[in-house]
């Protein structure tokens, strides 16, 4: 808003240098491409997340089947923390299961159960692939949007500060420049420019 109004206020003042309204000009685009063109980037990036990410589950359920295990037993160890790609915070428990894979063939392997107190013989479920191989549960479509969000969100904060960088360079070339013509002319006034009678 500074910038539009000295944009305005200085328009036919005879003080306003160029190097004045280079740098309102510079904000005000570089506040016009913050309010404009980094959102826009961000909605364009999160939309390309979210279809990749949206193809990918589709991929991972063609690809995933949920079959259902049987403990044999619980192994040493004890409780572990959180299973980062089943996406839960429950505590989790080692056990060794058996589960028949989709082309008939018996699994026996360890594997973590978010059963609180797994016994021999309870049940649960677990993801595997075609071939029976345990694998982690496909991305589920609220997370695959927040993933999305995110990428929208640091797309359009990193454009923002690619602007700034930009605007900021273009002020210290004024910066330089003004640095520059000062020196100029205090070299042009002399070594007596303050002196009575320079030049009698």
């Amino acid at each position: 808003m500074r910038a539009i109004s000295g944009l305005w206020r200085w328009r036919h003042n005879p003080l306003c240098r160029a190097s004045d309204l280079v740098e309102c000009w510079a904000a005000l685009v570089a506040l016009s491409m913050m309010l404009v063109v980094a959102p826009v980037i961000g909605v364009l990036a999160g939309s390309a997340a979210q279809d990749t990410l949206d193809r990918s589950i589709r991929e991972q359920r063609d690809s995933r089947l949920e079959v259902t295990a049987t403990v044999v037993r619980r192994l040493g160890g004890g409780v572990v923390g959180a299973d980062p790609e089943a996406g839960s915070a429950d505590a989790r428990s080692r056990v060794l299961a058996h589960w028949t894979a989709p082309d008939g063939d018996e699994r026996r392997e360890p594997v973590l159960t978010a059963l609180s107190a797994p016994r021999p013989g309870d049940t649960f479920t677990i993801w595997t692939d075609r071939a029976g191989q345990k694998v982690a549960r496909p991305l589920d479509p609220a997370t695959a949007a927040t993933h999305a969000a995110l990428a929208g969100f640091g797309a359009a904060l990193v454009t923002a500060g690619l602007v700034e960088v930009a605007r900021r360079l273009v002020l210290w070339r004024l910066v330089r420049h003004r640095y520059a013509r000062w020196d100029q002319a205090w070299d042009r006034a002399g070594p007596d420019w303050g002196r009575t009678g320079t030049g009698s």
